[in-house]
């Protein structure tokens, strides 16, 4: 048979029969007068038992072994077996965290322990809200060690009066551009008010190191606008005299 033949039977293309000839997998045939290669079919069961392993999850490097000494198989088939128990964790974590995600009606770019701190307050703009979402981001990242449910553990106990955070932040996301000196130093003082319990409180997190914060600073440098940079400038000054930060 030629080789768009054995490929149908097999189930393969050409390319691929050319491949395994390449690396000796399969033997190549004889050639016809007119230079076509002819299989027979010896070359067809071993096409199939080639497809057939491959189809398992065997690498091409391990099947001339194994094809040539069926009892070389086992140790192979044992590996596989303990590399699908661990795909099929991993899918099913998977699935367990699209499920919460659904039910939280919460966007997949966020861990589903995250996405639950996700309370923008009234009449945030998209912007803002922009802003809120992709600080959850970066923090989820570059804070914790990656440990997200234990990141949302402790910001979650950390704000102990949700209330009034979502009043300071609808005022400091609507804080005008025109607002005095002593506007802006009268709320970077109720933030500190307020941060400075709840920063007290989140002492199983690990320091923010400078690299994380840069990027924050970053990120706010990019998205609030000047006298938002103040008050949040200030906050910081005043946190960082009292040891919070």
């Amino acid at each position: 048979m030629l080789s768009s033949e054995l490929a149908e039977l097999a189930g393969v293309t050409v390319r691929t029969l050319r491949h395994y000839h390449q690396v000796g997998l399969l033997p190549e045939p004889p050639r016809t007068s007119g230079g076509y290669r002819h299989y027979d079919v010896g070359h067809l069961v071993r096409l199939l038992r080639i497809t057939r392993m491959t189809a398992l999850g065997l690498p091409l490097s391990a099947l001339p072994e194994v094809l040539d000494d069926p009892a070389a198989a086992d140790e192979l088939l044992d590996e596989l077996d303990r590399r699908a128990a661990a795909d099929i964790e991993r899918l099913n974590a998977r699935r367990a965290d699209i499920a919460a995600l659904r039910r939280s009606g919460a966007p997949p770019d966020l861990p589903p322990e995250l996405s639950a701190l996700r309370s923008p307050a009234a009449g945030l703009s998209a912007g803002m809200a922009r802003y809120e979402h992709e600080q959850l981001v970066l923090a989820g990242h570059l804070i914790g060690g990656g440990d997200a449910a234990g990141l949302a553990a402790l910001l979650g106990d950390a704000d102990q009066e949700p209330a009034v955070s979502a009043a300071l932040t609808a005022r400091f996301y609507a804080f005008p551009d025109d607002a005095p000196d002593d506007d802006v130093a009268a709320l970077a003082g109720e933030l500190v008010a307020h941060l400075g319990p709840a920063l007290a409180r989140l002492t199983g997190l690990p320091p923010v190191d400078a690299r994380a914060a840069a990027l924050l600073d970053e990120l706010a440098e990019r998205t609030l606008r000047p006298v938002q940079r103040d008050v949040l400038r200030r906050v910081q000054r005043r946190l960082a005299r009292l040891g919070k930060v």
